[in-house]
C-alpha cells in the first residue's frame, strides 16, 4: 500500500463550498455535442462501455476525480483524501432523448442535471452520455465542482480525454490502489502543522514576489490604489436590474456559436481584445433586453465581472483555481454599437494600466491567511457574470466521434440570475446562457437578442 498523502484545498477552492446552498449548487458543468461516428451502434445508439473505459483509462491523470472530501476536525476547512470506494459506474450515467430528440430538449435536460447539487460524500463529479439527437449526433452533459477546477483548467481537463484525431486507441487502466484515509488525529496535527507553518509560507511568498518583481514598491503602491478603486465599488452599489435578486432551485440552460474570425475582424477593425467584443455584444444585448423590460438604461449604474486567469506557465494543467477579475461598468446608456464597443475598450485599458486584477489576487493570497468572506464583499457591486476561457481551434474527437459544439455553464452565484459562459472552439465561440428560470423565463429573447447585437455591431464596424 502506497504511503498516505493527502491535500489542501485553498482557500479560493474553500470558497466555491462555502457558498454552496440547495439553489445556488458550486459546480460548473457543460454540454459538448458530438457527431455519432465510430461511437454509433448497430441498434442506433452509443457505445457508452467504450466511453466509459477511455475515462477510466486517464483517471490516474485526473487524481481529484477519485478523491473526496475529508474535513479538518473543528475548522471550517477541507483536504483531498483518496476515495477507497470510488466506483466509475456511479459517475458516468446513460440516457436518451425520445427519437429525434431536438435541441431544445437536449438543454431542457441539461438544465434539470445542472441543477441539482453533486454528493459531497463522493468524488464532486458526472458525465451523462446522451443518445437519441437529431442529426445522428449524441452529446455529454458534464458536472464538476467548482473547488476543483475553473474554466482554464477544465479546458485542459476535457482535452484529456479527446483527441487531435480520430484514430485514438484507449490505453490499459493502471490499476487503482487508494491510499488510507486519515485519522481524525493524523488530520488534527496536520492542521497543527499547516498553521505553524503559515508564517514560513508567508515569507517564501513575499520573497518570491521580491525576486519576480523589478519595482515592489511602485507594484504595492498600485495594487493599493486599485484595491481602493475596488472599495468603492462596494459604498455605491450597482443598480437593482430585473437580472438581480434572490435565486431560486431550478435553471434555464440556452447557448448561441458566432464566428470566431468574424470577432477578430471587428476587433481588428477598432484595435479592441476578442473579450472587449465579447463585452460589447453582450452590452447591445443587454440594453434592448432591459428597455423590454421596463427598465431606463440610461439611469443604470449596470457592472459585469469577469475572470482573468493568473496561472503561470508553471502551473498550467494543475487543478484548482487560479483566477482573480476585473470589473467595469458597461455602457448600457449608450445607442451605438461602436461607442459602447469604444468604451468597453477604454475600461480595459484602464484595468490593465491599473492593475485591478493583481490587486484581487493580492486580496485571494491574503485570503489564505486571513478568513475573508469573498462573496460578501462582491454582494451589491456586480449585476451580470461573463467568463471568456480560449479553447483548442482546431477539431477534437472522442473515440472517433467529433465534438461539433462545447457550451459551458457556471454557476449562479448569490443575487446573480444569469451568468454568461464563453468557450472558444475550432474557429467559434460558442457562449452558454446560465438563469434562474424564474427570473429570466424568456432567456431564449435574450439570446435572440445577442445574435441581432453582434450583427449590429458587425455592420457598424464594417
Amino acid at each position: 500500500m502506497a504511503p498516505y498523502k493527502f491535500t489542501p484545498l485553498s482557500a479560493q477552492d474553500m470558497d466555491f463550498l462555502a457558498w454552496e446552498t440547495p439553489c445556488l449548487p458550486m459546480h460548473g458543468s457543460g454540454v459538448q455535442t458530438f457527431a455519432s461516428g465510430a461511437l454509433a451502434t448497430s441498434d442506433g445508439g452509443i457505445d457508452f462501455a467504450r466511453i466509459e473505459r477511455a475515462y477510466a483509462a486517464v483517471m490516474h491523470r485526473v487524481p481529484r476525480y477519485r478523491q473526496k472530501l475529508a474535513w479538518m476536525p473543528g475548522e471550517r476547512r477541507a483536504v483531498w483524501v483518496d476515495d477507497p470506494h470510488f466506483h466509475l459506474g456511479y459517475h458516468m450515467r446513460h440516457t436518451a432523448l425520445p427519437r429525434p430528440g431536438s435541441e431544445a430538449q437536449l438543454k431542457r435536460l441539461a438544465a434539470r442535471i445542472m441543477e441539482h447539487p453533486l454528493d459531497r460524500s463522493r468524488p464532486l463529479w458526472e458525465v451523462w452520455v446522451v443518445e437519441g439527437l437529431e442529426g445522428d449526433r449524441f452529446a455529454l452533459i458534464s458536472k464538476t465542482h467548482h473547488c476543483i477546477l475553473d474554466g482554464e483548467s477544465s479546458v485542459d481537463i476535457l482535452q484529456l480525454i479527446l483527441s487531435r484525431t480520430p484514430d485514438w486507441e484507449i490505453p490499459e487502466a493502471p490499476r487503482y490502489l487508494p491510499r488510507p484515509e486519515p485519522s481524525a488525529g493524523e488530520l488534527r496535527a496536520a492542521a497543527l502543522r499547516h498553521a505553524a507553518k503559515l508564517p514560513l509560507r508567508a515569507l517564501g511568498e513575499l520573497r518570491s514576489f521580491l525576486e519576480r518583481t523589478e519595482h515592489p514598491l511602485q507594484e504595492v503602491a498600485a495594487r493599493v490604489r486599485s484595491l481602493g478603486e475596488l472599495a468603492r465599488w462596494k459604498v455605491q452599489p450597482a443598480s437593482e436590474t430585473p437580472l438581480n435578486g434572490p435565486v431560486g432551485p431550478h435553471r434555464i440552460f440556452d447557448w448561441l456559436e458566432l464566428s470566431l474570425d468574424e470577432v477578430r475582424a471587428i476587433r481588428k477593425a477598432r484595435g479592441a481584445s476578442v473579450n472587449d467584443v465579447v463585452l460589447a455584444v453582450v452590452t447591445g444585448a443587454l440594453r434592448e433586453f432591459l428597455v423590454s423590460r421596463g427598465a431606463r438604461p440610461e439611469r443604470l449604474d449596470f457592472r459585469v465581472s469577469t475572470p482573468v486567469n493568473v496561472r503561470s506557465e508553471q502551473e498550467r494543467g494543475r487543478l484548482g483555481n487560479r483566477v482573480s477579475a476585473w470589473v467595469l461598468r458597461l455602457p448600457i446608456d449608450r445607442r451605438s454599437p461602436l461607442e459602447q464597443l469604444d468604451a468597453i475598450h477604454a475600461s480595459t485599458q484602464h484595468l490593465k494600466d491599473s492593475h485591478q486584477s493583481a490587486a484581487m489576487e493580492m486580496v485571494t493570497a491574503l485570503h489564505e491567511w486571513i478568513p475573508i468572506d469573498i462573496q460578501a464583499a462582491q454582494r451589491g457591486t456586480i449585476n451580470l457574470f461573463v467568463t471568456n476561457v480560449p479553447g483548442p481551434q482546431f477539431p477534437m474527437y472522442l473515440l472517433g466521434s467529433e465534438m461539433l459544439g462545447l457550451y459551458a455553464q457556471a454557476p449562479l452565484i448569490e443575487n446573480l440570475g444569469l451568468v454568461i459562459a464563453v468557450v472558444s472552439y475550432n474557429g467559434r465561440l460558442c457562449f452558454g446562457f446560465n438563469a434562474d428560470s424564474d427570473r429570466v423565463p424568456d432567456l431564449g429573447s435574450f439570446v435572440s437578442m445577442m445574435r441581432a447585437s453582434f450583427v449590429r455591431l458587425a455592420e457598424a464596424a464594417g
